[in-house]
C-alpha cells in the first residue's frame, strides 16, 4: 500500500502517462495561430470525455444507507468483465 501511493499503477495511470506523451506531440506539432492554448494530457484520453460531462453534476445521494454504500463500493471496484 506505501509503494502504490508513491508510485500508482494500473491501467487509468497507465492512460494518464500515455495522455502525457500524446499532448506533448500535440503541442510540438500544433499550430500556434489557430490554438493558442496547449494540448492538457487529459485531452487524449478517451475516457475523460464521459468524466468531463460529470464534473459539472452534483453528488448522487440516495436514500437509504445501504443503497449509497453499493453504489460507491461498484463506482470505486467496478466489477470485471
Amino acid at each position: 500500500m506505501a509503494f502504490y501511493r508513491l508510485e500508482p499503477w494500473g491501467s487509468h495511470y497507465d492512460d494518464l502517462r500515455a495522455g502525457v506523451v500524446a499532448s506533448m506531440i500535440g503541442n510540438v506539432h500544433r499550430d500556434h495561430k489557430k490554438r493558442a492554448k496547449p494540448f492538457g494530457d487529459l485531452e487524449f484520453i478517451s475516457w475523460n470525455d464521459h468524466a468531463r460531462g460529470s464534473r459539472d453534476a452534483g453528488p448522487i445521494l440516495l436514500g437509504d444507507a445501504d443503497s449509497q454504500s453499493d453504489l460507491i463500493a461498484r463506482m470505486m471496484f467496478p466489477p470485471r468483465t
